[in-house]
Order: C-alpha cells, then structure tokens, then sequence
C-alpha cells in the first residue's frame, strides 16, 4: 500500500482555520533543522526571507490561573507584567510546555495562534500594527503563515496591547 504524499499544510488546523473563514493567506514551508541555535522563530525568520520583526512567536502564559496565549515578534521577549494588565489580571507566569502542548493541540516550535484545541483568550504586541504581513507558526515547525494583522487579531478574538520588551543585545 503507498502512502499519499501529503502537502506542507496537509491537516494543520491552524490553515484549516484560514481557509474556513476565507482569510487571505500566504504558505511559508521551511525545512526546520533541529541543530539550529537560533531558535525556532529567528530560525522561521531566516529560511523564509522575512524580516524577524515581522515574525511573531506564540506563548503560552498562566494569568491568575487561567492559560491565555500571548503573540509577541521572535525579536522581543514578553512583559508577563504588561500581560497581566492587558488582560485585567494580577500575576502572570510562563506556563508549563506541557500544559501549552495539550491545551493548544500543537508541539513547543510549532505552536500557531490559529486553530487551537480550545480557544483561550489572545493578546498581541501592538507592534504587529506597524506591518502589512505579520508571521505565525502554521501549526507544525517547518510553516508559517502569512496574514494581515488585523485579520490575526480578528481570528484570535485578540486585544492587542504593549505586551513585549526589545531584546537589546548587540
């Protein structure tokens, strides 16, 4: 029995979710190299051509309990104390990779914004507003996507705030 090529995107939910409403879109896979030391997002950056700013990495944050998923540039770090207040909450911590991976449905490098297991609420740098294109995980490392901002914030049902902090290390 031969196995069906499948396409880059094949089953990731996070095009599926693009396709469903219609979004204009664009596919960036990538051969992702387990040895590389950039990290996954400056990694993204790098074998698409795309400016790093552009790129945004997904997080996964506990805010008084609750998981909320914050989008930052792969450029930056995140403010857990500006997630907090984006939110109306106290305290904010990194959640557990773990618990990000059975919560969104996607593996750590891989996590997209789009398509997740159980929605949960979303918060995005406001940098993002300051591009036409912003980047995000496709769903699986190797892909990301393509899309305008405001159509990211509107899938995500996203408040968009002053949620990272420059990485100045030159």
């Amino acid at each position: 029995m031969s196995k069906k090529k499948q396409m880059p995107h094949a089953g990731t939910p996070a095009v599926t979710a693009l396709d469903r409403a219609g979004v204009r879109h664009t596919l960036h896979p990538y051969e992702h190299d387990p040895s590389s030391t950039l990290g996954y997002g400056l990694e993204a950056a790098a074998a698409i051509g795309a400016d790093p700013a552009c790129v945004l990495k997904t997080l996964m944050a506990r805010v008084d309990g609750h998981l909320v998923v914050a989008v930052v540039p792969v450029t930056g770090s995140l403010d857990l104390k500006a997630l907090a207040h984006a939110v109306g909450a106290k305290k904010a911590t990194m959640a557990d990779p773990a618990d990000a991976e059975r919560a969104t449905g996607y593996v750590v490098g891989g996590i997209s914004p789009l398509g997740q297991r159980h929605p949960h609420s979303t918060v995005i740098d406001e940098s993002t507003r300051e591009h036409e294109t912003v980047y995000v995980s496709g769903g699986r490392r190797g892909l990301d996507i393509g899309l305008s901002p405001t159509d990211l914030a509107h899938l995500t049902n996203a408040v968009v705030a002053p949620i990272a902090r420059s990485d100045t290390s030159s």
